[in-house]
């Protein structure tokens, strides 16, 4: 039985796609027989399966689990959850696979899936196989595959809660932005000590409040009041699935992931002296020059959750970072990126420091001027060759480049990007500078190598 799918939908690091549109119900059953059929010719057995709270969800979720039945593989069922806790179950209960039903922070009528395989990130190329095997209709079907039902949100949470080692109680806003973290988010602040206020906690695929991604400034706007009014010490907040963290202090500040990965790797640091830290293209300078500088090894990566995870076993890293506010512990965890577990531990870390707020340590940080993430529309025939030309024309130039992904720039000012997006019809580009002026003229060298190629900076 042969299956296609929309050309849109097999992406770089997960499925994505429009419900009704794009992705149906039958695409879920036939990502379900592929991905069994994988996990059978690999001599597996068992898969888990979980799903966010997106209204598309549970009818996903159902023709997902009907299509992993019929190879044979033993599906065991998670429920409603975020998606960290599907890595966790994986992990834990050493299935050969794992498969999470998400739309993550895109919008309301979008959903997607996010996988693992032998413990492993599942993406790319491997993606793309669950394409051609369902186009050849290459598939093992099989008696014997049943669903158990298999809820760990109690050990996950108790296995969140393991790391916590606090000083100080501290006074925290929570917003779950209606997302798939809500109940564990809910469970965690009861058990945490300090006050705890809780926004927008209730699981609603609708996203009654705002838009759940904590990358984007107006949605944490609300968050921001919350402890202002509160007179809290921080505000944490989640995206759809919590996989990613965003963090505001007390004085409205909003940390971006680069600089939650200064405090966090000094913290790792200190019990892992001269670990790698990993971060992201898009990350500051200022974060790998301070992970020199606490005697760490900085390592600079391609952006991506799944290339981030397989980097991270790669260099034996504790701790990895984007910008986008994926963070990956596996110092004392597992070493997916899981949000959840990222607010205890630097929950944890904030309540020790003896008379310092977060406040505090902004306060500290460089005084840096950058632009936000910068996105230039371009067909996806043609972002790559747009990159390609202006590292052809850079390296002419005899410019100071690193092509770990795109082209990132070094200069007297500072440094700016150039990246072709893995997930859509855009060039991704970022300035930054340690002046106001400084920062003009990067954008000016930008702009005059994006023209060169026939784009303008938006």
């Amino acid at each position: 039985m042969s299956h296609h799918f929309h050309p849109t939908v097999l992406r770089e690091y997960d499925i994505r796609g429009i419900v009704g549109e794009t992705l149906f119900p039958a695409d879920a059953e036939a990502i379900g027989r592929a991905f069994g059929t994988l996990v059978v010719r690999r001599g597996g057995t068992t898969v888990c399966v979980g799903y966010d709270g997106r209204l598309s969800s549970p009818d996903l979720e159902a023709a997902l689990v009907s299509g992993l039945v019929s190879t044979g593989v033993t599906v065991r069922r998670l429920g409603r959850g975020p998606t960290p806790m599907l890595y966790f179950a994986a992990h834990t209960l050493g299935a050969d696979g794992g498969i999470m039903v998400t739309g993550s922070h895109n919008p309301p009528n979008h959903n997607g899936f996010k996988m693992v395989l032998g413990g492993k990130p599942f993406f790319a190329d491997q993606i793309q196989d669950l394409g051609r095997l369902n186009a050849r209709g290459d598939l093992v079907a099989a008696p014997g595959g049943s669903v158990i039902d298999t809820p760990v949100r109690e050990d996950y949470i108790r296995r969140l809660l393991a790391d916590f080692e606090g000083g100080h109680p501290l006074s925290v806003v929570w917003d779950a932005g209606n997302g798939a973290a809500g109940e564990v988010m809910t469970a965690l602040a009861g058990q945490l000590p300090g006050r705890h206020i809780l926004l927008n906690a209730e699981i609603d695929g609708t996203f009654p409040a705002h838009h759940p991604d904590p990358t984007e400034p107006e949605n944490l706007e609300q968050l921001i009041a919350a402890v202002a009014a509160e007179k809290a010490d921080l505000g944490i907040a989640f995206d759809g699935d919590g996989d990613r963290i965003g963090v505001v202090d007390a004085k409205g500040h909003i940390w971006w992931g680069d600089q939650m990965m200064m405090l966090l790797a000094e913290d790792v640091l200190k019990t892992r002296p001269g670990a790698p830290i990993l971060a992201d293209v898009k990350a500051s300078q200022s974060l790998f020059d301070h992970i020199a500088a606490l005697g760490g090894q900085p390592v600079m990566c391609r952006t991506g959750h799944s290339l981030i995870k397989t980097r991270m076993v790669e260099t034996g890293s504790p701790l990895a970072g984007e910008m986008s506010g994926h963070l990956f512990f596996a110092d004392r965890y597992y070493g997916y990126d899981d949000a959840l577990y990222a607010a205890v531990r630097f929950l944890s870390m904030v309540s020790r420091w003896p008379g310092q707020t977060l406040a505090d340590r902004y306060d500290a940080l460089p005084r840096l001027f950058n632009t936000p993430e910068i996105r230039i529309t371009c067909p996806d025939e043609r972002k790559f060759q747009v990159v390609s030309e202006v590292r052809e024309r850079l390296a002419a130039a005899g410019a100071r480049v690193s092509d770990v992904d795109g082209v990132r720039v070094s200069t007297d000012d500072g440094w700016w990007l150039l990246r072709a997006s893995n997930t859509q019809a855009v060039l991704v580009a970022r300035c930054e500078s340690g002046s106001p002026d400084g920062l003009t003229r990067l954008k000016a060298v930008l702009a005059d190598q994006l023209d060169r190629s026939d784009l303008r900076l938006p």
